[in-house]
């Protein structure tokens, strides 16, 4: 065994369960963390994600000088960065697997043309996940495509796995470095500076995301299953970018919920959240086709619309409907949407608008901090209707009611969108209702303070009715 390794850190920013970091700190007198900036996959797509990976790599490096581990931080692409590694420096790397196709055929290329080919021993670990993908298949083998009977055989599997060995990191003998010309942490941050304002809202850090499973545990499981569709309250953990970045691992938030006591359905109702993931992964895995398309085939003939001016006022969150452009500005101001309130935004684009859903999905992928392939492809599908085990077509969320059972009160509208802040709760959620004599005396009229609807709801239901019929004919 080399004496010297390197930790590739990817979506792993943690120090605990995480079996890559734990096993070189075990059998090696000199450890190196390595994270590889390749802008190829940020730039345009995902540059909410950059600011949120600045800061993880300046804290995670904090935290493993405790353990005399270097954190270096190189530029390009990932198989030129690991071809520096040479065989006569007796070097072994580690890293945690991610369940995405690309990054899984990547994962191979680099085997097989870089560690392979110049004699590097290489190992890797299970990632962030419960069960791999392909433990979980049904009974002749073939992957699911429904969600409750996957994750009640994924839930079973892992219950009768042998649990993971949280081995604990030990401080190395000593400090070293590898590699030149490494980069600063804030040399990722984008070059707007639109993501200045997430400071207010998140603390980036392992420890961080230990203070919300706790606060989650103590305070939010026993009302999980109400709270978590009220915008207006901080019902949800808040722990998805957490989890998307690896500052914690699912396995911890699993093992957090399994020992509340006594059992109650608010706790499931979360743990199925996990579940919503695991089978996300596994979609994304035996059908990677859906990562570029409908899943549902029919769909690709589905009479989208193209309009930019509704897709801009959608963005922006000027459509007309409140809950619809409170979500939206939530989404931008924070790097975050309320889970329910996604469902309602991402139903408006693809059903009242008939505008693509691959769109929505796009812009997500590029705003969201939480951002994640699988979970992102899946549920924008799920809202459409072209994927597996999606909400029907006729499913069209009604943004008026949407915001009277979920935000009664409207106490989230009138955060995120303050020119509303006057509107009496009879019309916070249909303020064009009110008669311009009382729109005048709030100082809120409804075309000039805040736009009309884009479209009538009762006309765009009709419209994608009838565009969704199509899919029916030969």
């Amino acid at each position: 065994m080399s004496s010297k390794a390197i930790v590739w850190i990817r979506e792993d920013f943690r120090i605990n369960l995480n079996p890559a970091l734990s096993h070189a700190c075990q059998n090696h007198n000199e450890v190196v963390a390595l994270y590889i900036f390749n802008p190829k996959n940020f730039i345009n797509k995902r540059e909410a994600q950059l600011w949120w990976i600045s800061k993880s790599l300046e804290s995670y490096s904090k935290e493993l000088s405790n353990f005399n581990i270097n954190l270096e931080i190189q530029k390009g692409d990932e198989i030129e960065v690991l071809s520096k590694i040479k065989k006569k420096d007796s070097i072994t790397l580690y890293w945690n697997k991610i369940y995405e196709p690309e990054i899984i055929n990547l994962g191979k290329k680099i085997r097989d043309n870089v560690l392979l080919k110049n004699e590097i021993n290489f190992k890797y670990f299970k990632g962030n996940i419960l069960n791999e993908f392909q433990d979980v298949t049904k009974k002749d083998q073939t992957p699911f495509k429904v969600f409750t009977p996957f994750w009640r055989v994924a839930e079973e599997i892992y219950l009768n796995s042998v649990p993971s060995k949280n081995s604990k990191i030990q401080k190395v003998k000593k400090k070293f470095s590898y590699f030149k010309n490494n980069i600063n942490s804030k040399d990722l941050l984008p070059k707007k500076n639109w993501y200045k304002k997430f400071d207010k809202y998140w603390k980036i850090s392992e420890s961080e995301s230990q203070n919300l499973l706790n606060d989650l545990i103590k305070n939010k499981i026993n009302n999980y299953g109400t709270d978590r569709d009220i915008p207006s309250v901080s019902g949800t953990s808040k722990l998805s970018p957490y989890i998307k970045h690896g500052q914690i691992h699912v396995e911890n938030i699993y093992k957090k919920c399994s020992e509340v006591k006594p059992k109650n359905i608010n706790i499931k109702k979360y743990t199925n959240e996990l579940g919503w993931r695991e089978f996300s992964h596994s979609l994304i895995n035996y059908f990677p086709e859906m990562l570029k398309g409908n899943l549902r085939k029919e769909f690709d003939r589905f009479p989208w619309v193209k309009n930019e001016k509704f897709l801009k006022a959608w963005k922006q969150g000027m459509t007309g409907y409140p809950i619809v452009d409170a979500g939206m500005r939530e989404l931008y101001e924070t790097g975050w949407m309320h889970n329910r309130v996604r469902m309602i935004v991402g139903s408006f684009l693809v059903k009242h608008l008939r505008i693509d859903w691959k769109e929505g999905e796009k812009h997500f992928r590029n705003c969201l901090l939480d951002f994640n392939e699988a979970n992102n492809v899946a549920q924008w599908q799920w809202v459409a209707g072209c994927g597996a085990d999606a909400a029907p077509y006729f499913r069209i969320f009604n943004p008026i009611l949407q915001g009277e059972k979920f935000d009664k009160e409207g106490l989230y509208v009138k955060k995120w969108v303050p020119e509303l802040s006057k509107v009496p709760e009879k019309f916070i959620h249909k303020p064009w209702e009110m008669d311009i004599e009382y729109q005048t005396a709030l100082n809120t009229i409804i075309g000039k303070n805040y736009p009309k609807p884009i479209v009538i709801h009762e006309d765009a239901r009709a419209a994608a009715l009838k565009a969704f019929q199509t899919l029916k004919k030969n």
